[in-house]
């Protein structure tokens, strides 16, 4: 007779970074069922977004997360144009998406040498963290910071580009590619990688869907979701396609991130070469009113800010949901079955962050 008992997982624990707290019940060493508990690190951003200026604010959304800092900034400001109704440059909109992709590439080697160091592969955590060195020192030459780029504004981008580092973007690209063609194919067939992920955490199209996964985590079922396919900033003009994999388990998570990295490689460059001519950036005039969602897709998935304005230099609310919030749903229905040995990198394999979800 399988012997029932309740452990805790988290809120801080050798493996996982972020302060999730899950129950866990368990019969003998198989999970049975999964409790979440979140609210451990509320930091109160959306109520300071209330008291500072909506030009401020551009600032402080950026430190809803560090890992994809540049695309909250952007998400709201897109809000912010929408509501003073203002026309962003053509080359801000293309700076502005070849900023998103050196972030999503940071992110995705963030997070794969994390996942790597979950089940014990220190050589890939090391070489995933070497590669991620090269994307945030380029950050670092085009806006002068390696997390927090500050750039995006109302209106525009605060920067731009010289010839001169354009070029050196593109040479960054060709030299990540030569490392991801080193890396990437022997991560997909190792051994141990294929023995941790394949069959792990597996959840369904169907399930996916109904529980409203976001991201690669929804694109790893076969839920051909990606909100780039909108158009915003240059997305529209790149020929941008999602990666998807059908399997839905942590090995076909991974594919999809893995997969990501080479495309945000393609992205940048076409941007980089098609970058138009011109100003960088529109004076706001007036102040918000009214409201308005905004959404753009960050590296774990879909962000949605809503912003509501009264005519005046604050808003009235700012409310965020981040991708992370919505593929809580999902998770609880991976971890029932599993290998309780497995629960740490089931939970990596949504990229989570619980700084963002709790603000």
């Amino acid at each position: 007779m399988a012997r029932k008992s309740v452990i805790p997982f988290g809120p801080q624990h050798p493996v996982l970074p972020e302060p999730l707290h899950l129950r866990l019940v368990l019969e003998d060493e198989r999970v049975v069922e999964a409790l979440p508990s979140i609210g451990y690190i509320h930091r109160g951003l959306e109520k300071l977004a209330e008291q500072k200026d909506y030009i401020q604010d551009a600032f402080l959304v950026e430190r809803t997360c560090g890992i994809c800092s540049f695309i909250h900034a952007l998400t709201y400001c897109q809000g912010i144009e929408a509501l003073l109704k203002l026309e962003v440059p053509p080359r801000a909109r293309y700076l502005r998406t070849v900023w998103s992709e050196m972030h999503r590439v940071h992110s995705h080697l963030l997070w794969l040498g994390l996942l790597a160091d979950a089940f014990g592969f220190e050589n890939l955590f090391m070489q995933a963290w070497r590669a991620r060195e090269e994307v945030v020192d380029l950050m670092e030459v085009t806006a002068g910071a390696r997390i927090m780029l500050g750039m995006c504004c109302v209106g525009g981008v605060r920067r731009d580009l010289t010839d001169e580092q354009l070029a050196a973007v593109l040479k960054s690209m060709d030299k990540l590619n030569r490392q991801f063609d080193d890396l990437i194919p022997v991560i997909l067939k190792d051994y141990s990688v294929q023995q941790r992920l394949r069959g792990v955490g597996r959840i369904s199209r169907e399930t996916a869907y109904e529980r409203g996964a976001v991201g690669p985590v929804a694109r790893a079922s076969g839920v051909a979701r990606d909100f780039r396919e909108t158009g915003y900033a240059a997305y529209g003009e790149l020929g941008f396609v999602p990666v998807v994999e059908t399997e839905g388990d942590c090995y076909a998570r991974m594919e999809v991130r893995l997969a990501e990295l080479y495309q945000c490689l393609h992205l940048v460059r076409a941007a980089v070469r098609k970058m138009p001519s011109g100003p960088i950036s529109v004076t706001p005039k007036g102040n918000p009113d009214g409201e308005y969602v905004s959404r753009t897709e960050q590296p774990r998935g879909e962000v949605v800010y809503y912003l509501k304005g009264n005519g005046g230099k604050n808003l009235d609310r700012l409310r965020i949901r981040t991708p992370t919030f919505a593929n809580i749903a999902p998770l609880l229905a991976m971890l029932p079955g599993c290998e309780l040995a497995d629960v740490p990198v089931i939970v990596l394999s949504i990229d989570p962050c619980i700084s963002c979800t709790e603000r």
